[in-house]
């Protein structure tokens, strides 16, 4: 009987033995499969697909929402490839939004000042709506008297762009398409464009254009979004720090056409080389401020032809929040907001005032297709139009 007993004893031992070493190899199992958990989650960025809405015409509109790990979030609808909200960190981590838009598709198809809308076929003005190529006039809608506006009243921004999604390592991407017809709007040639907005885990957004023609014509692309890093849309972005490396600006005449001359910033309150508050001068008693109520104008960035580069800045110390913009473009339109006069609505209700939102639109210059001494803007057939702009988000 002891010998028996002895014996199951033993075995008894051994498999309690067994069953601790098993249950510590799941637990290092389950620990390892954790830490991959983790680690995943570290280095991810999604995006996901809704239905956002449909056109008065019926046309179903598409929201695609990208994420990083860091608490930023960017919503994209297909209609005008709008930024319809952008969040990020400030200093205390919390996540808000720092764009001004929508609350709904209704509201965008409405009348409004191409908030975070995608813009083309040619971004900014153009002289009296005309402009010859070729030897051949072009006549364009007049849709900001005497002048043409960012593509005109039908524009890239009210367009149903078709898109795809792509997810690889650390980034995020919608790749959005449409194809201008030849004489859309005015303008010559049958026009494919890509736009590729890209989330990456260091809260930078990649914006990428890209188009080719099948006939000669002018392009001129940008990212109409409209920032308060303040996150608070109630009160003006006059506190921001807005850098521009630039040294010098395009002047325009009383309907912010060019003059077709290039001037030094030095000494006038165009000098953003150095921070410098948005308020500081913006109300002193100078001829371009009057012409533009404000700031609304482009700067002839510096260091042209050598691609992507650091070109602005904007900074707000309340919240901590600091906006990098890199560009290859020869150019930066800096819009102060002059225009919002209180008659559209916040998402969460009031509306948008007087200079509660900037923008940092890079681009060529305005009217360049009439300006002979400005970078040109033509794209022909064979060529590949393509430019890459930069939004980076941090907090110091």
């Amino acid at each position: 009987m002891n010998l028996v007993k002895r014996c199951i004893y033993g075995i008894s031992i051994l498999s309690l033995a067994s069953m601790n070493v098993q249950c510590k190899g799941e637990k290092k199992a389950e620990a390892g499969e954790e830490t991959a958990i983790e680690a995943n989650a570290t280095d991810s960025v999604s995006i996901a697909k809704s239905v956002y809405g449909k056109t008065d015409k019926g046309v179903q509109i598409d929201q695609y929402t990208l994420k990083n790990h860091k608490g930023m979030e960017v919503n994209i609808i297909t209609y005008g490839g709008i930024i319809s909200s952008l969040k990020v960190p400030n200093k205390a981590g919390k996540s808000e939004e720092v764009v001004i838009g929508f609350n709904s598709l209704e509201q965008y198809q409405k009348a409004n000042p191409y908030f975070g809308a995608l813009i083309g076929r040619y971004g900014n003005r153009i002289a009296k709506g005309k402009f010859t190529l070729d030897g051949k006039q072009y006549s364009l809608a007049i849709n900001n008297e005497p002048n043409a506006l960012h593509g005109g009243p039908e524009g890239f921004h009210r367009v149903v762009w078709t898109a795809e999604e792509a997810k690889g390592g650390d980034s995020a991407s919608l790749k959005l398409k449409y194809v201008a017809k030849d004489m859309e709007e005015g303008y010559p040639g049958n026009l494919t464009v890509y736009v590729t907005y890209t989330l990456k885990k260091d809260n930078a957004l990649d914006v990428l254009y890209e188009a080719t023609t099948d006939k000669k014509t002018v392009v001129n692309l940008t990212q109409h979004s409209y920032f308060n890093l303040s996150s608070d849309f109630s009160k003006p972005i006059l506190d921001h720090e807005i850098t521009i490396d630039a040294d010098k600006l395009v002047p325009v005449d009383a309907t912010l056409i060019p003059t077709g001359q290039l001037t030094d910033v030095t000494n006038t309150p165009f000098d953003f080389r150095k921070p410098k508050l948005v308020g500081k001068e913006i109300n002193t008693n100078e001829d371009q401020l009057k012409k533009g109520l404000g700031y609304d104008h482009c700067w002839v960035l510096n260091n042209q032809g050598k691609g992507d580069r650091l070109v602005a800045s904007a900074y707000h110390a309340g919240s901590g929040r600091l906006l990098e913009v890199y560009t290859d473009q020869p150019g930066i339109q800096f819009y102060s907001g002059n225009f919002l006069d209180g008659t559209l609505p916040m998402r969460n209700g009031g509306a948008y005032a007087h200079r509660t939102g900037f923008c940092l639109e890079t681009q060529h210059y305005p009217d360049s297709p009439n300006q002979k001494d400005f970078p040109t803007t033509v794209l022909s057939p064979g060529e590949n139009y393509k430019t890459k702009t930069t939004f980076k988000f941090s907090v110091k």
